[in-house]
């Protein structure tokens, strides 16, 4: 057994307390972990959604930070911060697990070793790193130099790495996609094709599709569907590298599927955006026009805060982000950079304002104590409470 010996002084005895609590919550946090089985129920109903739109380009975009309709995206903060590991804080995930999972990522000071009884360790209280290393506490993850705290840096170097983790889950899902889209498997995928699984997605029947579009026949599809398609045509067209021959190889196929990670079509998918928020017709976006108020009406207070909202966030995103030399216009240029993923000048201002968003002793940094503080900004998950509720027991 490890004995934590106390000091003769009061202030000893207040560190052997302190030291001794968080050994307990450590341990408690472990056996948690380990004994409860995770919901996935959340997850296991994405998937579900996943194969039923699996071939359509996604309406969300993980790591980018306006979706295809130019909303803002709201877990941006939690896909750049957690990365693939995201369905391990759904909001019905155990409290303990995923404050357990958020301390692994961050910081050394919770424990993962249970002390054997039988050994003969003493340790002092006074000096908790020593305790700390005896127990084989997990390296921290997103800490590189080990000083249990975040620097900017850091943080922009672990939202590279998050972002890429979804480039490659993207990539993993496009293989899947691209299959059921090629059923004669010769690597490409022509217009057509594509139109047919489409709409035999769409409740048409696939054979009779394809035997319209063999015999050049009129499609008899809806207005709303036409539209669809007349969009996804051009986006096709878009994602063929050229020479251009309506033929996507499985790398265009996902640049179809995902924009967010080619040039080329990054720079499409800012055109769409703009052209949808562009009221004056100058392809590029002034204040009020990306504030504009969806289509609808307020009919209640309610509605009438969301539109408040709505309207103080995208305000705040346009001055303080998009418009980077500040002249109250958004150009294309500044809009495409404000959404590249990989832009690391972006990366590293997103890592400066997360940390200001929890820096509560402003030393630019941020520790374990800020972070469970601010759980619910990185994980979309309130974690305190239990932390607060585990600190009064012991």
């Amino acid at each position: 057994m490890v004995w934590l010996v106390a000091m003769p002084s009061r202030q000893s005895s207040l560190y052997g307390l302190a030291a001794h609590g968080l050994w307990l919550l450590g341990l408690v946090l472990l056996m948690d972990a380990s004994a409860r089985p995770a919901n996935h129920s959340s997850t296991r109903e994405r998937a579900a959604n996943k194969e039923e739109n699996e071939i359509l380009p996604p309406d969300h975009l993980n790591g980018v930070k306006l979706e295809m309709d130019g909303h803002l995206n709201k877990d941006f903060h939690q896909e750049v911060f957690l990365g693939k590991d995201m369905d391990g804080f759904d909001e019905d995930s155990e409290p303990r697990r995923s404050r357990r999972k958020l301390m692994v990522i961050f910081s050394k000071f919770i424990a993962t070793c249970v002390i054997p009884r039988t050994s003969n360790i003493c340790l002092s209280v006074e000096d908790p790193r020593a305790w700390s290393d005896a127990c084989h506490l997990p390296a921290s993850r997103v800490d590189v130099n080990t000083d249990r705290r975040i620097s900017a840096k850091e943080m922009q170097h672990w939202i590279m790495e998050k972002t890429a983790e979804h480039f490659q889950e993207a990539v993993k899902e496009n293989k899947l996609h691209f299959g059921a889209v090629d059923p004669d498997g010769d690597g490409y995928v022509s217009w057509d094709e594509y139109k047919v699984k489409f709409l035999a997605s769409k409740g048409h029947n696939e054979r009779e599709i394809a035997d319209a579009i063999r015999n050049h026949e009129e499609l008899k599809v809806d207005e709303e569907t036409q539209e669809v398609l007349e969009n996804l045509k051009g986006r096709w067209y878009q994602a063929d590298n050229p020479p251009a021959d309506l033929l996507l190889t499985e790398e265009e196929f996902l640049s179809f599927l995902h924009p967010e990670h080619s040039r080329g079509m990054l720079k499409f998918m800012v055109k769409e955006i703009v052209r949808d928020l562009d009221q004056d017709g100058d392809k590029q976006l002034s204040l009020p026009e990306f504030i504009s108020l969806p289509v609808g009406t307020v009919e209640n207070q309610q509605g009438q805060d969301i539109d408040d909202n709505w309207v103080k966030d995208r305000r705040k995103e346009f001055e303080e982000l998009i418009d980077s030399n500040h002249d109250g216009i958004v150009t294309m240029e500044e809009l495409e950079n404000y959404m590249d993923p990989m832009n690391e000048y972006n990366a590293l201002n997103e890592a400066k304002q997360m940390i200001a968003i929890a820096d509560e002793n402003q030393n630019h940094h941020l520790e374990p104590e800020e972070i469970l503080k601010y759980s619910e900004f990185f994980t979309g998950s309130k974690l305190m409470d239990y932390a607060r509720n585990v600190h009064e027991e012991f």
